[in-house]
């Protein structure tokens, strides 16, 4: 086993700099530890504040739509809800008619986000006049039609492959009956 110098010389990595995924990831990782630092004293993380406030927005909501407006895999939401849920900060329904389940917040989750989201005010208009002019605005359009688009891009790409296995499956099948 090779532990260091491995043999990259045969590897072109030219361009991997300007990776999207790379580069939205490494500014998004910045960002959310500038907003933990800035709501600490309540307890919450920048993606706690972000689902508690989803919550609070649309109650009662199912997990599913949580997770479509806030762009979360349904393995990292629900570690998120469950946390939140033993914090007490929200209320998780039995699985409706429809296997729906829906999101509420409790009363320690409200004053939680009552404690938050002044804190939050801090930081997003620290940013925002560091930031200067109206770069969000244009900025923020600009990532919401990225996140759309790269929604639209992933979804496409799911069916494309659950086609190829489709497909694969069938020949697999069908050269086992000849």
């Amino acid at each position: 086993m090779q532990v260091k110098g491995g043999a990259t010389d045969s590897l072109d990595l030219s361009g991997t700099g300007s990776c999207a995924a790379f580069n939205f990831r490494r500014t998004a990782r910045a960002v959310a530890r500038l907003y933990d630092l800035g709501l600490e004293p309540s307890g919450l993380r920048a993606t706690q504040f972000a689902i508690l406030t989803a919550i609070a927005k649309f109650q009662p909501v199912s997990i599913s739509r949580i997770g479509e407006i806030l762009v979360l895999d349904q393995t990292t939401l629900t570690r998120s809800l469950r946390l939140l849920q033993k914090q007490r900060y929200l209320e998780i329904s039995p699985r409706s008619i429809r296997r729906q389940r829906f999101l509420t917040l409790t009363d320690p989750g409200v004053k939680a986000l009552a404690v938050a989201v002044p804190l939050w005010r801090k930081v997003q208009a620290k940013f925002l006049a560091e930031m200067g002019g109206d770069t969000w605005a244009a900025l923020r359009n600009e990532l919401e039609r990225l996140a759309g688009m790269a929604v639209q891009l992933e979804t496409s790409a799911i069916k494309r492959l659950a086609v190829a296995a489709a497909s694969k499956k069938e020949n697999s099948s069908n050269s086992k009956k000849d």
